[in-house]
């Protein structure tokens, strides 16, 4: 339970951080705006479309009388424009990252600054990266819905689909975007996807703790634009102070966690004392913001 707590601190910590630096919560929030739009002309059209959509895909209920042909239809349509909606949910992190990847970057990078330093990222193009990213995103969104498969046809057992089923649904999706927001500065630390899964799975309920709260947040359009910078800044600080330099170990000794995330802030901050003052001039990206 005290690594779930820790969870939603470090959240909460990330919103008190860009709160504290308006210019950069203001910046963060460019590619969850752009992102927003996107999907909202994306659902308006899906909504436009919805009806001729299903007519087309069911010409066997052209003959059907009244009211069989509204109903089924009718319920084809919610659950086309349902399905596009959820899946709304579950890209927009990914999207938004990708969209924001330079700006995500840069506020990260000023994060672990105030915070102590951290290490360079590795030398390698904006394009590298945005490539990377979209590659370890899409194989998150395959095992997400991968789940989401499951508990779906699992959401038609009796009392337990009701039940049991969406309570986790939103644990799986608030793993899988504790997954999402700390690859940025678990990606610059050279760490790849398969063992910051790992060092997650570790730590899960240091990860549900922070991400089952933003699922929450996110389902609401304005709120997750709004949320958005202080997610990325949350999970860099949980990343740099619990998942940087530890084995995943797991959760049963939530003392023993905290205890190593501080030995590995303190490593990561001795370690880096150098690169922090490099920053300012190493990094083309982060000259383009507030510093």
């Amino acid at each position: 339970m005290r690594d779930l707590a820790a969870g939603f601190g470090y959240l909460m910590k990330g919103q008190r951080w860009v709160a504290r630096h308006t210019r950069w919560w203001g910046f963060g929030m460019i590619p969850a705006l752009v992102s927003l739009v996107l999907y909202a002309g994306a659902l308006a059209v899906l909504g436009f479309w919805a009806d001729d959509a299903v007519a087309w895909a069911t010409p066997f209920a052209d003959d059907w009388g009244s009211p069989w042909q509204s109903l089924v239809r009718g319920t084809l349509v919610v659950l086309l424009f349902g399905a596009g909606l959820g899946l709304a949910v579950l890209t927009f992190t990914a999207v938004t990252l990708l969209v924001g990847s330079p700006f995500y970057e840069s506020l990260a990078e000023r994060v672990e600054e105030l915070e102590g330093g951290g290490p360079d990222g590795p030398d390698t193009s904006l394009w590298h990266d945005l490539v990377v990213g979209a590659r370890d995103s899409l194989v998150i969104l395959f095992w997400t819905a991968l789940f989401g498969v499951l508990l779906f046809a699992c959401g038609f057992v009796p009392v337990i689909g009701q039940t049991a089923v969406p309570a986790v649904g939103f644990c799986v999706s608030g793993f899988f975007l504790a997954a999402e927001l700390t690859s940025v500065p678990l990606q610059r630390r050279g760490i790849p996807l398969k063992e910051r899964l790992r060092r997650l799975r570790g730590h899960k309920m240091l990860s549900l703790g922070f991400g089952v709260p933003l699922v929450l947040l996110f389902l609401l359009p304005f709120v997750a634009v709004l949320a958005m910078p202080g997610a990325v800044a949350g999970a860099t600080l949980m990343a740099r102070e619990r998942l940087a330099d530890q084995d995943g170990d797991g959760d049963g000794d939530g003392g023993g966690g905290q205890s190593g995330g501080s030995d590995s802030f303190v490593t990561n901050s001795t370690a880096s004392s150098t690169s922090s003052v490099r920053w300012s001039s190493s990094k083309s990206t982060g000259d383009a913001f507030p510093s």
